[in-house]
């Protein structure tokens, strides 16, 4: 494998680790993984930062989801209000930074773990959406698929007096809400069969990527010259077991994120710095270097 061998600090996100980044990243083969901590810039804020949603918020399991009605209930009201957030959010510099770097040739695919479908609107074609769009919703009664937009619509329609509070809405796309605003929302049923149980098409926590999607994933981590790690910290598995892999195979890691991550011990290059700042700053650097070597 070409590309850095030593670790850096990078702790400062100084110029040697970000040289160090840089020539990783003009190897090309390059496979990204981004987290929360890509999407803070666009108004999204992360689940472990220091203002992270898990200080405040205990995402819903998918056990609870199914398991018990009213949990559901709490769900789509939060969620209901939440979604407008996520919706009227746009692409940030690291977004559109990172889709430069794929159009110039040198990262090959992008697995997020992030619903909020960012990625694609920046000009991303080879995602993974390893965790799901919030976009989507599906009816697990009959299997009819259809968009959060006409999901939206229609829960209006049903609750035209329901004001939402200013508040943070956290990366799954939940709201706070007082009880009395969850008791009166009133949810909708599948437009198609009717049925009472729409799961918005997102892996829950406590539930498991799809097969074939996380084939796709590790796939795109096995055929990688690098992977490139952005704005996650790695405590869940769902992404820390692309860094394992890599390990397995020889493949260099290198890691942008904002504080500790899980596995700092196992990277190549590692830069303690805004996304918002680095990605736009790599991609300059690397499209100015493809367009010299070109006339050259």
């Amino acid at each position: 494998m070409g590309g850095v061998t030593e670790r850096t600090d990078g702790a400062r996100g100084d110029g040697e680790s970000f040289d160090q980044l840089c020539a990783l990243v003009a190897a090309g083969g390059v496979v990204a993984l981004s987290g929360a901590g890509i999407s803070t810039d666009s108004g999204i804020p992360d689940y472990r930062g220091p203002n992270g949603a898990l200080r405040r918020h205990t995402p819903m399991t998918y056990q609870d989801f199914v398991g018990a009605p009213g949990a559901r209930h709490r769900y789509w009201a939060r969620s209901h209000a939440g979604w407008r957030q996520i919706a009227e959010a746009f692409p940030n510099a690291g977004h559109h930074a990172l889709a430069r770097l794929e159009q110039a040739g040198v990262v090959t695919g992008l697995i997020t773990q992030n619903v909020d479908g960012l990625h694609q609107r920046a000009g991303s074609r080879n995602v993974v959406d390893l965790h799901g769009r919030l976009s989507r919703v599906m009816c697990p009664d009959c299997g009819q698929q259809s968009t959060r937009r006409e999901l939206d619509a229609r829960l209006r329609a049903a609750n035209p007096d329901l004001e939402v509070a200013d508040a943070p809405t956290n990366p799954d796309g939940d709201m706070a809400l007082s009880d009395s605003d969850v008791a009166r929302f009133v949810m909708v049923g599948c437009a198609t069969c009717g049925g009472d149980r729409l799961e918005p098409d997102v892996v829950f926590f406590g539930a498991t990527v799809p097969r074939p999607r996380l084939a796709r994933a590790i796939a795109l981590v096995e055929s990688a010259q690098a992977l490139l790690i952005l704005g996650s910290s790695l405590a869940v598995m769902s992404g820390y077991r692309f860094v394992l892999r890599a390990a397995e195979l020889g493949v260099p890691v290198a890691i942008v994120n904002q504080g500790p991550t899980r596995g700092d011990g196992r990277a190549v290059v590692r830069v303690d710095a805004p996304l918002g700042s680095v990605l736009p700053r790599l991609a300059d650097a690397l499209v100015e270097r493809g367009t010299a070597a070109q006339a050259g």
